[in-house]
C-alpha cells in the first residue's frame, strides 16, 4: 500500500470560503467586460474603474509601436537641437546660465515638448501597463494593483510529499509528517506606488505583497491543515528606462528588499532576505523580467543553510499573451556547477473559461516549490481558476 493516504472528499464548504475570500478582494478585482458605462460607477479601484469606462466607451490604448516612434522622433530632434542650445547658453550671462539651469531641475514640461514625448516611450506595453512607465501612465500613489498572479488551484498534486523537512536548527531532528499528495494551493499578490517620480519625471517606489498557501484541505483525519504559507513584502525603486536590445525594449530597470518567511517556529523556521535587482524587456505580446539577487547574511543563525544552492540566485520570467491565454515560464538556477547546479522550472496557462473566469493550470518541478520544501526537489501540477493572470 502507498504511504500517501487516497485524498477524501472535498470540503465545499472550506473551499466556498476560500473563494470568497479571493473575490472579497477590492483591491485585486478585474475591471468587468463591461457593455455599459453604469456598470463601473461599483469598482473602488481608480485604475480598474478607469479601464472599465475605457472598455465600455471603446476607447483603445495608445500603441506602444507608435509611442516608441514619437519618443525616437522627438529623441533626434533633441539631439539636433543640443549645439544650438549650448551655444545659446553660452552667450548669456553666467547669473541668467545658473537661473536657468535651476528652472530646468523644478519646472515641469509641457505634455507636448521633446522632453515629455521622449518620456511617454513603451506607452501601453506590458511592461507600462503594470508599472506605469511612461510619463503619461502615471496613476499617483496608494491605489492597488496587480502584481503576480492570484489564483486558487483546488487540485494541487506532488510526486514526492515532503514528509520530513529539513530542521531550521542542527541540533533538532528532523520531524515526520504524515501528507496527501493531493492539497489546495492559492496565491494572493498585490503592490501600490508610496512615491512617484523621485527623480524629475522617473523613478517610482512601490511597496509589494505575495502570499502564498499550500492547504492540505483533503485531510479529514487531521482537521485539514495549512501544510506551509510563504510571505513575501518587498519594496521595489523601479526606474523606466529607452533602450533596444536584440528586437527586444528594454523597459524597466530597478531593485528592492525582499523578505520571505513563512511565519513558523523551529525546527521547521523558514525565513530569508534578498537584494533583488530587476530588468524588464517586452515586444509585442511578449514580456521577459530577469532577477538576479543577492542574500543578505543571517550571521549565525541561518535557517535555510546553502538555499542559495537549491532556489538560486536569480529567475527569468518569459510571459506571453495571445487572445485572451496567458502563457509564463519562469526558470531559476544556482548558478553554480557540478554538485550545486541545481534550480527549478514553472509554466503557468491561463485560459478563458467563460466572460469573467478564467481556468489556470501550474506545473512546477525542481527545488523551493514552497520555503519548506527548498531543498527538497518534486513535480507538482495544479489546476483551478485564475483571477488575475500577469498582464
Amino acid at each position: 500500500m502507498s504511504p500517501h493516504r487516497r485524498a477524501n472528499a472535498p470540503a465545499p464548504l472550506l473551499a466556498a470560503a476560500a473563494i470568497a475570500l479571493f473575490a472579497s478582494q477590492p483591491a485585486l478585482a478585474q475591471a468587468p467586460a463591461a457593455t455599459s458605462p453604469e456598470a463601473c460607477k461599483s469598482i473602488e479601484v481608480d485604475a480598474e474603474r478607469l479601464a472599465c469606462y475605457d472598455a465600455a466607451l471603446g476607447r483603445m490604448a495608445r500603441d506602444p509601436r507608435a509611442a516608441d516612434d514619437d519618443a525616437r522622433r522627438a529623441r533626434e530632434a533633441k539631439e539636433a537641437a543640443q549645439p544650438y542650445e549650448k551655444l545659446e547658453r553660452e552667450s548669456l550671462p553666467r547669473d541668467e546660465r545658473r537661473r536657468r539651469v535651476v528652472s530646468d531641475l523644478f519646472d515641469a514640461e509641457p505634455d507636448n515638448s521633446l522632453d515629455a514625448r521622449i518620456a511617454n516611450a513603451g506607452q501601453g506595453s506590458l511592461l507600462d501597463s503594470r508599472w506605469e512607465l511612461a510619463r503619461a501612465s502615471k496613476l499617483g500613489v496608494f491605489n492597488f494593483r496587480a502584481y503576480k498572479p492570484v489564483y486558487l488551484l483546488p487540485a494541487f498534486w506532488t510526486s514526492a510529499p515532503n514528509e520530513t523537512p529539513a530542521s531550521s536548527r542542527a541540533d533538532l531532528p528532523r520531524q515526520q509528517q504524515r501528507l496527501d499528495d493531493v492539497e489546495t494551493k492559492f496565491q494572493l499578490s498585490f503592490k501600490t506606488k508610496a512615491v512617484e517620480n523621485l527623480f524629475g519625471d522617473n523613478g517610482d517606489l512601490w511597496m509589494g505583497y505575495t502570499q502564498s498557501s499550500r492547504w492540505q484541505v483533503y485531510d479529514a483525519d487531521n482537521s485539514r491543515p495549512f501544510r506551509e504559507t510563504n510571505y513575501e513584502p518587498e519594496v521595489l525603486l523601479v526606474f523606466r528606462t529607452g533602450y533596444e536590445f536584440a528586437g527586444w525594449h528594454g523597459r524597466l530597470a530597478g531593485f528592492g528588499i525582499n523578505h520571505q518567511s513563512n511565519g513558523r517556529a523551529d525546527p521547521l523556521s523558514r525565513s530569508w532576505n534578498r537584494v533583488i535587482a530587476n530588468v524588464g524587456f517586452d515586444r509585442e505580446d511578449w514580456s521577459l523580467m530577469l532577477r538576479p539577487w543577492w542574500r543578505i547574511s543571517d550571521g549565525d543563525e541561518d535557517e535555510n543553510p546553502g538555499i542559495e544552492d537549491y532556489v538560486g540566485r536569480g529567475d527569468a520570467t518569459l510571459v506571453h499573451r495571445r487572445g485572451r491565454h496567458e502563457f509564463a515560464l519562469m526558470g531559476r538556477h544556482s548558478l553554480r556547477g557540478g554538485d550545486r547546479s541545481r534550480g527549478a522550472v514553472q509554466f503557468d496557462w491561463g485560459f478563458p473559461i467563460s466572460r469573467s473566469l478564467r481556468g489556470h493550470v501550474q506545473v512546477f518541478d525542481g527545488y523551493g516549490e514552497s520555503l519548506i520544501d527548498y531543498d527538497h526537489r518534486a513535480t507538482y501540477i495544479g489546476l483551478g481558476v485564475s483571477l488575475l493572470e500577469w498582464y
